[in-house]
């Protein structure tokens, strides 16, 4: 199978097409409707962009959640939580889980680069 490879903003990207790109992009949680005052939840908020930012970096560092939670010592379930938007993720958690992506990030480069 080829993919055709194009170039973004200096990052390399595939086209996929507009359904799956939708299919992808639902799986994060939406982010709570605005008042009329401009204002949301802040928690709901909060819940969401640490979901979504979270999302990002996993599929960016190629891991699935039960690889992540396995790497961070994190269950995977409480991944699968704290990725819907259901449960507000600690900081200790979240520093554990951003700790493994990072490792795993580094050690992909390494493999590319070498």
């Amino acid at each position: 199978m080829s993919l055709d490879i194009i170039t973004h903003k200096g990052r390399r990207c595939v086209p996929v097409p507009i359904e799956e790109y939708e299919r992808l992009n639902d799986q994060a949680p939406p982010f709570p409707p605005v008042d009329a005052d401009g204002t949301s939840n802040a928690i709901d908020f909060a819940r969401a962009a640490i979901a979504r930012r979270l999302i990002a970096d996993r599929r960016s560092a190629g891991l699935s959640q039960q690889r992540l939670g396995k790497l961070a010592g994190v269950r995977q379930e409480t991944i699968s939580r704290i990725e819907s938007g259901k449960q507000t993720a600690t900081v200790r958690v979240i520093d554990k889980l951003d700790k493994a992506i990072r490792r795993a990030s580094g050690q992909a480069r390494k493999r590319k680069a070498g």
